[in-house]
């Protein structure tokens, strides 16, 4: 099977790469799902394989897939060398054996292991072990690089930071950040605590230069988007998320990251709607009495049981004009009240009219109501005073009677409280009712 391209190391070649290249190589097969996947199907070709050298690939292998006691068997088999111990010890520390991670780093210095490096290694082993006094001892050893290693700086950062010397830590990130830019985990760290220090700018600033230099680093993506989320700059935390989906689709933090963010950006709009709700609803529901009305006016109003702007706009011009003694001057001052809200008689009718596709789809189930509207107004056998008025009204059908309102019917000459308790209760018995300001 073909390796890898992108990173152009072989890792089941006939020379094992450096370890900068394996680092490098673990890099990019866990950047994405598909390279994860590529890299699982060429070990697994390459597992069959049974000489030193083999073993030694296939057990990185494993450890780069995360399959670390596999790792560790596979290891054990292979031929001694510093590489064998080394990666030995981390599949160890991973797995929480600590003291012989210790052991297998000791034994990599018999097979002429870099010294800074398997000293470092150790201090991180001692760290995660818990043990700090260890680690801080394995790092006074390595004391004479410091201003020259980084990951001297980065390991004495982490030290700190696990002992609470937070401020001592990020100054170490920042050294190692000097001597080695590109160092990511010393970034990583930098931009973590910052983030948690509460300095977010600088720590937006630090996720994004991870973003910018390295194959997809889930965590400083996803912790950005967090950061962004917070800020409410939603656009910019779910592109962070796409990105690690783009290349992680299953991945369960990023995709309930995601629906937070969704769910962030429906809450921000339904809060502004119920914002620009509640200024309207306090408009709608503010007291005719509180403009200046004159007195006919205001009587004719209050007769019609008009008591707020919100009535209002559930009556029309006829409607006002038709009740007795309210004229244009009356009508006038009213529609003057409306114009300065920036409202209109028989606006809320207008929004009430159901659209066309909801009229299509509830044709069928309206038909026998339809029916029902249709029927001439002699149904309701009324007296002759009542039938008279509904006559000077126009009103033919039981449809015509329930689009008016009490209002309406009382403005009619000659058409009092009975008549109208007489058409509520003949309607009623029909399952309808006359119009209502609400």
């Amino acid at each position: 099977m073909e390796p890898i391209a992108e990173p152009g190391i072989d890792l089941f070649g006939d020379n094992l790469p450096s370890m900068e290249e394996i680092n490098t190589l673990s890099g990019f097969v866990h950047s994405s799902e598909t390279n994860k996947i590529k890299f699982g199907e060429q070990l697994e070709a390459n597992l069959s394989k049974t000489s030193g050298s083999s073993r030694l690939a296939n057990g990185i292998g494993l450890l780069i897939l995360g399959r670390n006691s596999e790792a560790v068997e596979k290891l054990e088999k292979a031929n001694d060398c510093k590489e064998k111990f080394i990666y030995t010890a981390f599949a160890l520390r991973r797995l929480g054996k600590f003291a012989e991670a210790i052991e297998n780093l000791q034994k990599s210095a018999d097979y002429e292991a870099d010294t800074l490096n398997i000293s470092l290694e150790k201090a991180a082993t001692y760290r995660q072990a818990g043990d700090f006094d260890a680690a801080a001892n394995e790092l006074k050893s390595c004391a004479n690089f410091e201003k020259i290693s980084a990951e001297y700086h980065y390991q004495l950062g982490r030290l700190q930071e696990a002992q609470g010397l937070y401020e001592e830590a990020m100054d170490n990130y920042k050294t190692a950040l000097e001597l080695a830019p590109n160092h990511q985990r010393a970034l990583f760290h930098l931009a973590y605590r910052c983030d948690l220090c509460g300095d977010e700018e600088a720590a937006i600033d630090y996720y994004k230069q991870i973003a910018a230099n390295s194959p997809v680093y889930v965590s400083a993506l996803l912790n950005l988007a967090v950061l962004y989320e917070d800020r409410e700059e939603y656009d910019k935390a779910s592109k962070c998320v796409n990105i690690v989906l783009e290349h992680h689709p299953n991945h369960q933090r990023a995709i309930l990251f995601q629906k937070d963010i969704d769910s962030s950006k429906t809450m921000v709009y339904d809060e502004e709607k119920e914002k620009k709700k509640t200024r309207k609803s306090q408009i709608l529901e503010t007291p005719i009495s509180d403009f200046e009305l004159s007195v006919r006016s205001r009587n004719c109003l209050k007769r019609m049981n008009i008591n707020t702007v919100g009535d209002l706009l559930n009556i029309t011009e006829v409607e006002l004009l038709s009740y007795k003694n309210f004229g244009e001057t009356s009508l006038s001052e009213v529609k003057a009240i409306l114009d300065s809200k920036a409202l209109r008689l028989g606006m809320a009718l207008e929004e009430k009219q159901p659209s066309v596709m909801e009229t299509a789809e509830g044709e069928d189930a309206n038909n026998e109501y339809e029916g029902l509207l249709s029927k001439s107004i002699d149904e309701l056998k009324l007296s002759v005073r009542a039938r008279k008025c509904v006559q000077k009204l126009n009103i033919r059908t039981l449809g015509d009677l329930t689009q008016k309102t009490e209002a309406e019917l009382l403005g009619c000459k000659n058409f009092g409280v009975t008549s109208l308790n007489e058409i509520k209760k003949a309607t009623s018995n029909l399952g309808l009712s006359l119009r209502s300001l609400d």
